[in-house]
């Protein structure tokens, strides 16, 4: 694993730090009616059949009250009192079969179990030594096989030193790092920094995945950095100082071996970003709609919205953005490959029309490397003189095209009138302006070496 972060696991919480409301070692346990519905952590044991004081969350089908045995479908509720020996952080949680969810001081911290099967989950809290903190558990079992343990263990998110001293002695090392589903998502528990229900606070790559990379890259050993993400993250460092990046995204249960073919080079990628990763959050034109508008990150954002961070080009490329300053870490468009390739000879079948006659773009792709490889043409088009605002250049057609090395390919790409049309506010439909337009051809939105006018009459 490499470090702490987002591993959803703990040593069981000893018994001499639970007490019960009245000061005495334990928790109280509740045990009552499975009330139907979908199973989950709000499944209440209300009213209880069975009531008694626990040394500790650990239950099993051996260890049930007398009232509870053999009951397929139950519900239980624990409530006391956790005192730490130590200050710090902890991540603590709940190992389950069923449903189960934990809350301290009346947060809701995790939430875990599955139907089939034991899963873990663990939260962030912050403990002070000697301070007691409220606990309530409610779980629920509809199988017949119930188990629920309370797990916690400290906080450490420094690298581990056996995956520095793997790193030392591999000859490559591919680190494989990002955020998970479980970070991003629909209203959710998240206790980690950059993170806010669900939603993300910062586009950085958090904090402990950050260090792992940086103690894996100071062994010295080639470094590939596989980055796992549902929505672009600011990986400046790693740009700099790894020798090689993937984008994985969330790939799903067949991705590692999607990726073993494109590390060792079974299979040479050939993917483009659907949109564009910024340097930092401040860049991100959403900035001052997501923060308080004096620009000051909170943990309390104004807007939430939980798709991420999506960006596109056009922002990048709008004439209120000052260029020199600030571009995109990773552009639109933007893809590497284990070939290379050269776009020339750009045509247009005509250079004067009416919006809705066709238009044919004609350029010519050739792989210029040693291996057989995919690029993608992508044909742009700009508005010269706009009367309204609007984007510098907008993506209009592409063309994925596979090229053994040294062949050409002649490509033709048809735009239509909706290539050259705006959303109109006042007329409330699509609308083109005659005028003179640039057609763009090239292999991301920051790599457009070829270009030709056409007029609308």
């Amino acid at each position: 694993p490499g470090t702490q972060f987002l591993r959803n696991d703990g040593d069981p919480v000893p018994d001499s730090v639970l007490t019960n409301a009245d000061g005495k070692p334990g928790l109280k346990a509740e045990y009552g009616e499975y009330r139907g519905g979908r199973p989950g952590p709000g499944a209440a044991a209300t009213p209880p059949f069975a009531t008694r004081n626990e040394t500790n969350i650990k239950l099993t089908e051996t260890n049930l009250p007398s009232q509870a045995a053999g009951k397929t479908s139950f519900g239980v509720q624990w409530s006391g009192f956790l005192t730490p020996p130590d200050s710090g952080d902890y991540l603590i949680g709940l190992r389950a079969q069923g449903f189960a969810r934990l809350s301290v001081d009346g947060k809701q911290v995790a939430t875990a179990g599955r139907s089939n099967g034991i899963d873990s989950r663990v939260g962030r809290v912050h403990l002070e030594n000697g301070q007691k903190v409220a606990l309530n558990v409610n779980y629920s079992s509809n199988d017949g096989h119930p188990h629920v343990q309370l797990i916690w263990t400290k906080v450490s998110n420094v690298p581990s030193p056996e995956a520095i001293t793997a790193a030392k002695n591999a000859d490559v090392v591919i680190a494989v790092v990002g955020i998970t589903s479980s970070l991003e998502g629909e209203e959710m528990p998240v206790s980690e920094p950059g993170f806010l229900g669900g939603d993300r606070t910062s586009i950085d790559l958090p904090q402990p995945e950050e260090d792992l990379v940086e103690g894996l890259a100071a062994t010295g050993k080639p470094l590939a950095v596989v980055l796992v993400n549902g929505s672009a993250l600011a990986v400046n460092w790693i740009n700099e100082h790894a020798n090689a990046v993937l984008e994985a995204w969330y790939p799903g249960e067949e991705g590692g071996v999607a990726l073993a073919d494109i590390l060792f080079g079974v299979q040479n990628p050939e993917g483009k970003l659907p949109d564009s990763f910024a340097k930092r959050w401040e860049e991100n034109p959403t900035f001052n709609s997501y923060y308080p508008q004096d620009k000051t990150p909170t943990s309390q954002p104004q807007i939430h919205y939980t798709e991420g961070v999506f960006l596109g080009y056009r922002y990048f490329d709008s004439p209120s953005v000052d260029k020199a300053n600030v571009q995109p870490r990773f552009p639109f468009g933007f893809g590497l490959s284990y070939t290379t390739f050269a776009f020339s000879g750009l045509h247009l079948s005509r250079t004067t029309m009416h919006a809705d006659d066709p238009l044919m773009v004609t350029l010519t792709v050739r792989n210029t490397g040693k291996v057989a490889g995919a690029e993608v043409a992508q044909v742009y088009v700009g508005e010269n003189n706009p009367a309204l605002p609007r984007p510098a250049y907008e993506l209009k057609a592409f063309l994925k095209v596979r090229m053994q090395p040294g062949e050409s390919r002649t490509l033709s790409l048809p735009l239509n009138r909706r290539s050259f049309a705006y959303w109109s506010e006042q007329d409330h439909n699509w609308k083109v302006d005659p005028g003179v337009f640039t057609i763009y051809a090239g292999d991301s939105s920051a790599s457009l070496p070829l270009h030709a006018e056409v007029t609308l009459q």
